[in-house]
């Protein structure tokens, strides 16, 4: 192991993963981030008690549970603005099935989508069943367009309301929304680093791993059912590893000698691109994950790591010292046609391809000599700088329809894993828990 090599894992393992990161990509379409995409007015009615149960306070406080993330997940979708309907002088009682002689008056007031629902649970038990019935309103063509039921017990509630966000994005956009995803990370517990998944809005955290060591830069599969990662079983062996989310089932993938780092899954989940020093210098592979045949995409004196695949899985970008100090890059597949993306500042690392096809996220180093979350378009005419302010950002990672980056941040003290816009709005810190959680990545949509 050359020097170079032992800088960068040095550097992945004090800084946070500045130089490790990758997400799928997809070709350039419309989005709702775009500055003349309207926003359509939806407003919340409520989650109302519906009986059935032997407290009416417990009704009343899961109603107003489901209604809670209810309207932070479509506030969260960026395809609607929450408007609150009381402050437009709308006030609304117990609704049915039916929409209420109000909503005409809130449609006056601009008011496109009114959505309102009924909750309540059999008995008090923990494990009760619960119902939930959602309806949309349409003010378009002044009817209610969709009403569904959801059944489960108290620990699904906030899925239920997931579930029904969704549904919602996807009845007006013909997109999957966010609501269900999960995003990866890894946190330190004790002296060692573990792999947890937690909801896509910093809820319900779950520890995968307990190996006492270091597992580290997680990455899903296409199907959400698996995350590859990096092992570190001991100083001497670091290994590409799979485990299976439902079962815990654990398998390695790739155990050759030296280094083996930053695991990318292509989209279609046929191969694995990763960086490897067993051959003395960190440089790119590519593993076949069928037939398990191993290609060497790199050959160079330099350190190449952190591949990232665009969604057709026709191109990979990563990051590359070869020019002096660390560069995003772009190259085939197969790893011909390379090419420099990035030009601007001394350190850029860390490329994350949006499901979109038209931004790449990396790590910059400002003049001041601080690691923010920066942007560029795939052809480098545009670049801009989304994060600022104190502590270091690290290791972005799209949400599936690209409308928002999950990264981690220093900027509070501690690394924590924080939310924002692809326009740089609504920063949104989504883990309170830990002494340090790192290496965020978001799961494709359900």
């Amino acid at each position: 192991m050359n020097f170079r090599t032992v800088t960068v894992i040095s550097l992945c393992l004090t800084v946070g993963l500045a130089w490790i990161l990758e997400s799928g990509a997809a070709d350039v379409f419309l989005e709702a981030t775009r500055p003349d995409f309207q926003k359509i007015p939806l407003g919340v009615a409520g989650i109302q008690n519906s009986g059935g149960s032997d407290s009416l306070e417990g009704q009343i406080k899961l109603g107003g549970r489901i209604e809670e993330v209810l309207k932070a997940d479509v506030r969260r979708s960026l395809v609607f603005s929450l408007v609150d309907l009381p402050s437009v002088g709308i006030k609304v009682s117990d609704l049915g099935t039916g929409p209420d002689p109000a909503f005409k008056q809130a449609a006056e007031h601009g008011v496109s989508v009114i959505v309102w629902g009924q909750a309540g649970m059999k008995s008090g038990d923990k494990d009760a069943d619960v119902n939930m019935d959602g309806y949309v309103y349409d003010a378009g063509s002044d009817e209610v367009v969709g009403g569904k039921r959801y059944v489960g017990s108290t620990t699904v509630v906030r899925l239920m309301a997931h579930r029904f966000a969704d549904e919602l994005v996807f009845r007006y956009t013909g997109e999957p929304g966010i609501a269900r995803t999960k995003i990866a990370y890894v946190s330190e517990q004790g002296s060692a680093r573990e792999l947890f998944v937690m909801d896509y809005d910093g809820y319900e955290p779950r520890q995968l791993t307990a190996d006492g060591f270091l597992n580290l830069m997680p990455r899903w599969s296409p199907d959400r059912r698996f995350l590859v990662f990096t092992a570190y079983r001991n100083r001497n062996s670091q290994d590409i590893d799979m485990i299976e989310l439902a079962t815990g089932k654990r398998w390695t993938l790739v155990s050759l000698g030296g280094l083996n780092i930053t695991p990318a899954l292509s989209p279609d989940g046929n191969f694995l691109a990763f960086a490897s020093s067993y051959e003395g210098n960190s440089e790119l592979y590519r593993l076949d994950t069928r037939t398990k045949a191993l290609q060497r995409l790199t050959v160079n004196a330099s350190g190449d790591l952190s591949p990232s695949w665009s969604l057709s899985g026709r191109e990979l970008a990563f990051t590359s010292d070869r020019s002096g100090g660390p560069q995003v890059f772009l190259m085939s597949a197969d790893g011909t046609n390379v090419r420099r993306l990035t030009f601007e500042g001394d350190y850029n690392a860390a490329p994350a391809w949006s499901p979109r096809g038209n931004w790449i996220a990396y790590i910059c180093r400002t003049p001041k000599k601080e690691y923010k979350l920066c942007l560029i378009t795939p052809d480098g005419q545009k670049r801009v700088q989304l994060t600022a302010g104190p502590g270091v950002d690290d290791s972005p990672s799209w949400s599936p329809d690209g409308r928002h980056i999950v990264f981690s941040s220093t900027a509070d003290g501690k690394s924590q894993i924080y939310m924002i816009n692809a326009d740089g709005k609504d920063l949104e810190r989504i883990t309170f828990t830990g002494t340090h959680n790192s290496a965020p990545t978001w799961s494709p949509a359900s």
